[in-house]
């Protein structure tokens, strides 16, 4: 060390990824630093002139094995692994080692070969083995060696060593061993993912142990005081918030990314033309149509107050005679495959206005996968629910059987219930919400607040209920506001009652022996 800093004499440089690399060494050999390099590197920087020496001829040992041996040698990880101290110095004086005082590499693309192939041997050839243990060996030891992972450290690492003559900081130094170490956990946490999918039994791992990258900062979180960022899994979906490209408005907060992923949930639920009014994760508006500017202003029409400041998805490109509903009140956001120029234009008009094109949105929802939340020193881990109904599971328990119409309409609330925070009860008529009450602590109080949302719209509604009813009180309050058949999971003790209840007042029931509990 010199001072507080480390002067560096001696370079690894191995990377898979060359970009910038070049520019880098050029540097490297500018300040006075002497570069060691193995393979397709070390071609590289003897064909731009920079002076370089082979790994093999600093260890006297060739690379074998098609390459999978080259670094993993005890003259470099001594070089590497060795403090600046008396005693250590004098054991690499002892055995002819030089101390390395720099490690620049980067990895196989383990993830890019799998996006590429599902060739299990190619995809195996690419995980990388000394790689890693040069990364971790140097940023073990950044008191006294500097580890560079990325080609986007490339700048700022040169800058310091052309204004500090060839010296990093101890700041330097600690920053570049923690990116070293999550880029290490990462690449590991990914070939983990790999193995528990392709060979792994147990749904539920002993270790689970997912890695996420960083998009972007966001202004703050769910409120001002709070700092936030947005990440995204190495593999996500295309249907998902994380692949949608803005293309108007401010940046995202937060709870607009939140709210955008639960609407963007709920119209890939629907073949058909969808459209979806999000306010706090839980709808205010969903609809079905023939055309999407009709769902919408089906959506709009259930429960305009709560759709003030909302966040709105659609699962078919945006047209003009959308885009002019949209604007003729305030909203957060808009989601939708694509726009129409007029539409775009139209949208634009609000400066403020977020709006994303997401060209997966209109993807049927299904796919199996994880879920799983964070809580005070743990995680809850489960199975996505993907659950669909099946008519031929669908168990009509009352003498009044729903019609044709009703059954449609019971069919389109079911799945609209399924996004809606629990206690949830969804009214509906043909394939438009008509009132919705979510998030309650009593399921009666969340069938008042649907009743109340849809007012008139009530009286002939379907009603759907996320889980089953514990008393019939919930029915007779349905059958008083006009309701003329129910959709709910069953398997209450108080079942009989409400079989009995909705048969007294002539209302349809049909249990489908699944539930869709939200939290």
């Amino acid at each position: 060390m010199c001072g507080e800093g480390l002067k560096v004499r001696t370079a690894l440089v191995s990377v898979y990824d060359k970009e910038g690399i070049v520019d880098f060494c050029r540097t490297l050999h500018q300040v006075g630093v002497e570069i060691i390099s193995s393979g397709g590197t070390a071609e590289a920087l003897k064909k731009a002139r920079i002076p370089v020496k082979e790994i093999s001829e600093i260890t006297g040992f060739p690379e074998m094995l098609d390459g999978r041996v080259k670094t993993l040698h005890p003259i470099i990880h001594a070089g590497i692994l060795a403090r600046r101290t008396k005693e250590h110095l004098q054991q690499l004086e002892n055995n002819n080692i030089k101390p390395i005082d720099l490690v620049v590499v980067n990895l196989y693309p383990f993830k890019e070969t799998l996006q590429k192939t599902k060739n299990f041997y190619e995809i195996i050839e690419k995980i990388d083995i000394g790689g890693p243990s040069l990364v971790r060996g140097a940023a073990k030891n950044h008191e006294y060696v500097a580890v560079v992972v990325s080609p986007k450290q490339y700048d700022k690492v040169r800058n310091e060593l052309i204004q500090n003559n060839a010296e990093l900081s101890r700041n330097t130094l600690r920053e570049l061993a923690m990116e070293a170490f999550a880029e290490t956990a990462a690449y590991d946490a990914l070939i983990s993912q790999y193995f528990l999918a392709k060979f792994s039994l147990e749904r539920m791992p002993i270790k689970f142990t997912p890695t996420f990258e960083k998009m972007y900062d966001c202004r703050y979180g769910e409120n001002y005081q709070q700092k936030a960022s947005f990440y995204k899994e190495p593999f996500a979906i295309e249907t998902g918030v994380a692949a949608a490209r803005q293309l108007n408005g401010k940046e995202l907060s937060f709870n607009n990314i939140f709210d955008a992923n639960a609407a963007i949930e709920l119209v890939r639920e629907f073949k058909e033309p969808a459209a979806a009014i999000i306010k706090h994760t839980n709808p205010c508006g969903v609809a079905v149509a023939a055309g999407i500017d009709k769902a919408f202003a089906d959506a709009f029409a259930c429960d305009k107050l709560s759709a003030f400041g909302g966040i709105i998805a659609l699962n078919r490109p945006c047209d003009i005679k959308a885009a002019k509903q949209i604007i003729s009140f305030f909203n957060e956001v808009v989601i939708a495959p694509a726009y129409d120029e007029k539409a775009f234009q139209e949208l634009s008009k609000k400066k403020n206005l977020r709006v994303l094109e997401l060209k997966g949105i209109g993807a049927v929802a299904g796919e199996k996968g994880l879920d799983f939340k964070k809580v005070a020193g743990g995680l809850l881990l489960q199975e996505k629910d993907s659950a669909t109904l099946a008519k031929n599971s669908l168990k009509i328990v009352t003498k009044k059987h729903p019609n044709e119409h009703e059954m449609k309409s019971l069919e389109f609330a079911w799945v609209v219930a399924k996004h809606v925070k629990s206690n949830a009860i969804v009214l509906a008529k043909g394939t438009r919400t008509t009132g919705i009450g979510a998030g309650q602590t009593s399921r009666v109080d969340a069938v008042k607040i649907a009743i109340e949302k849809a007012r008139k719209n009530a009286k002939g509604s379907v009603m759907a209920s996320d889980a089953f009813f514990p008393f019939k009180d919930s029915v007779s309050i349905a059958a008083k506001a006009g309701i003329t058949a129910i959709i709910q999971p069953g398997g209450s003790l108080k079942d009989a009652d409400i079989i009995k209840e909705a048969d007294k007042k002539k209302i349809a029931m049909v249990f489908t022996g699944i539930r869709h509990f939200k939290h």
